[in-house]
């Protein structure tokens, strides 16, 4: 993400059922902390979609009157939950018409963050479906996504954060993102480097660990010194990504991982990693692309 001196908005997708609202509460305290404006985004959908059989569908016209005057009432209500919750946070609203995945896609060029709710990853069926968007706007924004479960977790005291480290330069953006967001809130972060046993048994894995443990030693240790303030734990964990992962995170503040990483991540963006902890985590996932050119 960035500082307050990069005027880069917050940008957060809005859906029509009001009572789903902790990814707009977690996009508005975000802005409101890291002292950037926030965008509230709806995007209306394609008119003609929805209509099967003998139904003879509305004309073009009126139906996207319809779904624009709808737009507009989620947009306002939204609006108004972020000025109650957050009244100095600079707010501005934008009704789109098209796709969610391609409007979220091109806001996060410009953007610190996309903030996503988790309702389509509810049901399995949706995760691997065309019906979810978190997973192919991960796969494809620009800056940080965040995807925040409904309903609220049960967060843990001392509050901390949870990031995977596997030594990739995607990695390594993650790495900065967490200890910024534990600087941020006061929080411990825990650096968790994930190592999977192959099928086929190596005859040197306390060697193979040691090397683990050296890359991930390695990852955090500029990075504390740049956050004195944040208390750092980090280990090397033998098991299956995902269930360590969700595991550690059950009661974090945050899970941060990198996309598309290597090693205990292979395959992370659309792979069955980046599927299993956007499936099962409890808290919100920051899932961070490769840094800018």
């Amino acid at each position: 993400m960035t500082g307050p001196s990069d005027r880069r908005p917050v940008v957060v997708g809005v859906g029509p059922d009001p009572g789903l609202r902790m990814a707009l509460a977690w996009a508005a305290d975000e802005a409101a902390r890291r002292g950037l404006p926030l965008r509230v985004v709806h995007a209306e959908g394609v008119p003609t979609r929805g209509y099967r059989g003998r139904v003879v569908p509305p004309s073009w016209e009126e139906w996207n009157e319809a779904l624009h005057k709808a737009g507009e009432q989620v947009i306002e209500e939204a609006a108004g939950f972020v000025t109650d919750r957050q009244p100095k946070l600079v707010v501005d609203a934008l009704l789109s018409e098209g796709d969610p995945v391609w409007v979220l896609r091109e806001q996060s060029r410009e953007a610190a963050a996309v903030v996503l709710g988790s309702r389509h990853l509810s049901r399995a069926q949706e995760v691997f479906g065309s019906t979810s968007v978190a997973l192919p706007v991960v796969a494809r924004a620009h800056c940080p996504v965040v995807v925040v479960p409904e309903p609220e977790h049960v967060t843990q005291e001392p509050a901390y954060f949870v990031v995977g480290v596997d030594g990739s330069e995607r990695s390594a953006a993650a790495v900065d993102l967490a200890f910024e967001e534990a600087a941020l809130r006061g929080a411990e972060l825990r650096a968790l480097y994930v190592w999977e046993p192959g099928h086929v048994r190596i005859f040197d894995e306390y060697g193979d660990q040691q090397e683990c443990r050296r890359v991930l030693s390695e990852t955090v240790a500029g990075r504390q010194a740049r956050y004195p303030e944040v208390e750092l734990r980090h280990e090397l964990v033998v098991g299956h990504p995902v269930e360590v992962l969700t595991q550690a995170s059950a009661h974090a503040l945050g899970l941060v991982v990198g996309t598309r990483g290597r090693g205990g991540f292979a395959g992370m963006l659309l792979g069955s990693v980046s599927q299993g902890v956007l499936h099962h985590a409890h808290c919100p996932v920051i899932a961070v692309p490769p840094p800018r050119p």
